[in-house]
């Protein structure tokens, strides 16, 4: 998911595909996309052929971050939807911290629907001034 381009070295390779499968996992999971992956999702994905896909789960299995499914399917562990958390939000950091003027989540607005039209109009306001 991110822009870098596939580590030469095998060990960072592994470390690469290990990140990138659990974060577009993990992204599947918490889009509601399903809870299961395939050979056939990292291939659409991530681009990876098949062979280099089945090496990548199945090692994913072996290391206890992904558990087998019926049918060639795989689904995240405990430990997979942990480290994989940690990866998107690492991934994503600059993308989900709040903007300069952003209420946060103990924001007297939050608390209903008028306090938040509220809310939005005099940070509107103060813009304008």
């Amino acid at each position: 998911m991110s822009e870098l381009h596939e580590p030469k070295s095998d060990a960072l390779r592994r470390l690469y595909w290990r990140d990138e499968i659990l974060q577009l996992v993990f992204w599947i999971e918490g889009e509601r996309l399903g809870t299961r992956v395939s050979v056939e999702t990292l291939e659409r994905f991530l681009g990876l052929d098949t062979n280099g896909a089945i090496s990548h789960l199945e090692r994913l299995v072996d290391d206890g971050y992904l558990e087998r499914e019926w049918q060639s399917t795989y689904r995240l562990s405990a430990r997979g939807r942990a480290e994989g958390g940690r990866i998107f939000a690492a991934e994503f950091a600059d993308w989900l911290r709040p903007a300069h003027g952003s209420c946060g989540r103990d924001c007297w607005c939050q608390e209903t629907r008028d306090e938040a039209e509220a809310c939005l109009a005099e940070r509107a306001r103060a813009r304008l001034s």
